[in-house]
């Protein structure tokens, strides 16, 4: 059995604050750490319950966080950008499995340190009318691509929020948000062992289950709040996006797949107006 491990920062226990999570500092290389950590004893776990081959992406940022010199050896890892698939990148191996570990809830949710794939440019975004945060918007493209979300990991804001999306996921909860940066947190020992169990009894549960057949792509309308009139200016550059007010554009795509690339194109796009 393939498992398949994205694994993002603002979701780790003891990560609060935005510093942690940007590079230059002595925060950022303690989280980065933790980070790290959170994804190797998913990693161990995935293995402990029979699987045969676990990747791990690197999901924050630029894609450069995770030490892998801290990563079990039989794990492979991807990192670096761009990459078509972004934070899914690995479905190409056709994983059974994928586990999201170090996730955080959506944009403008009360959520540590929350937000959609962009916080400078994005204030929300919807598929076909569902909003959706990053896991539904990449849980969404495992699913296209025949993969089963299968674990998730994060605070207790964006376990209430993403639960309904995958029903039969099993969640972990590493720490609880009192507001955006603030909440009260497990150590990170403690959430590595919770994570650790989590991935072996999953596996283990799992194990001998056929794949799901890779869905066939369906076309997928896709409304973006972005966060100010110029980043709109900017974005409706692009010939298919449709503005429908100051804020809000759309654009159709044949998959979501389609719709994950151009979001992370417009996003690159937003650099320019930092």
């Amino acid at each position: 059995m393939k498992v398949l491990i994205s694994a993002d920062i603002e979701g780790v226990a003891g990560v609060f604050h935005p510093e942690q999570t940007r590079a230059g500092n002595g925060e950022y290389e303690q989280a980065r750490r933790w980070m790290t950590l959170e994804a190797n004893a998913a990693i161990e776990g995935a293995f402990a319950g029979g699987a045969s081959q676990v990747c791990v992406n690197d999901s924050h940022g630029g894609f450069r966080n995770l030490l892998p010199d801290l990563i079990d050896a039989r794990a492979s890892m991807v990192l670096g950008k761009p990459r078509s698939l972004g934070m899914m990148t690995g479905l190409e191996d056709e994983p059974e499995l994928v586990f999201m570990i170090g996730y955080h809830a959506r944009a403008q949710s009360r959520g540590i340190l929350a937000h959609t794939i962009n916080s400078f440019a994005f204030a929300r975004v919807s598929l076909d009318g569902e909003e959706v945060g990053e896991a539904g918007l990449y849980g969404a493209l495992a699913e296209e691509r025949g993969a089963r979300v299968a674990l998730l990991s994060g605070d207790d804001v964006f376990v209430e929020e993403t639960r309904p999306a995958f029903p039969e996921a099993r969640f972990v909860t590493v720490k609880t948000a009192h507001g955006y940066s603030s909440g009260v947190t497990q150590t990170p020992s403690s959430a590595c062992e919770t994570i650790r169990r989590a991935a072996c009894e999953v596996v283990d549960g799992a194990f001998g289950a056929v794949r799901s057949i890779a869905a066939k792509p369906k076309p997928v309308h896709c409304e973006l709040r972005v966060q100010t009139t110029a980043l709109a200016d900017l974005f409706c550059q692009w010939p298919t996006l449709e503005r429908i007010d100051g804020v809000t554009l759309a654009f159709d795509t044949p998959s979501v797949e389609g719709a994950v690339r151009t979001l992370n194109c417009l996003s690159a796009m937003s650099s320019m107006l930092r």
